[in-house]
């Protein structure tokens, strides 16, 4: 089961640390935070930098809860865990499979930067973890390489960014209407 705990924004590689020194594996099998790539123009060069998908939340997978909530008592810094009013919830499965979507099946959970074209007003997405989920991108900055996407996550609408290059803009439609 996956579960999601809430840590002030700016902690949470500091809570991630806490959670694999303090916490042990048969009750803890994985503490992550899911990053995004994005490309950043300075000193004249393009560079990929890594930031956070999800700032402010820190990722645990465990078999047992009860385990979980004990241990983690001993974290400083912990704010809670996702639910529904005092009931821990973990995440559902389209939430595990959009995230293991997006970051691969790799243990870093690393959103890499996707490539798409713009026809008209469709965005297309030729490579990279975006690919399918066009219809999601509310958002994108050309100039930052940023696509902004909402997804159903945590129980709620949840605004996220990510890395996209357009490569290409095509102003032509096809008029099929």
């Amino acid at each position: 089961m996956w579960y999601v705990m809430q840590v002030r924004t700016g902690t949470e590689e500091n809570i991630r640390c806490q959670c694999q020194r303090l916490i042990s594996s048969d009750t803890l099998e994985r503490c992550f935070i899911p990053y995004y790539q994005q490309k950043k123009r300075f000193q004249g060069e393009w560079h990929i930098q890594e930031r956070i998908l999800f700032p402010g939340y820190v990722f645990l997978i465990t078999q047992n809860l009860e385990k979980l909530v004990e241990s983690l008592k001993k974290v400083i810094g912990m704010t809670k865990l996702i639910g529904t009013g005092d009931e821990i919830v973990p995440l559902s499965e389209a939430e595990i499979s959009l995230i293991t979507k997006l970051g691969g099946e790799s243990t870093e959970s690393i959103v890499k930067i996707s490539q798409g074209i713009i026809e008209g007003d469709q965005v297309h997405i030729l490579s990279g973890p975006l690919k399918g989920l066009e219809g999601a991108i509310r958002k994108i900055d050309r100039h930052k390489r940023i696509a902004y996407l909402s997804v159903d996550m945590f129980n709620r609408t949840v605004d996220m960014k990510v890395g996209l290059e357009i490569v290409a803009k095509n102003k032509e439609k096809n008029n099929e209407h």
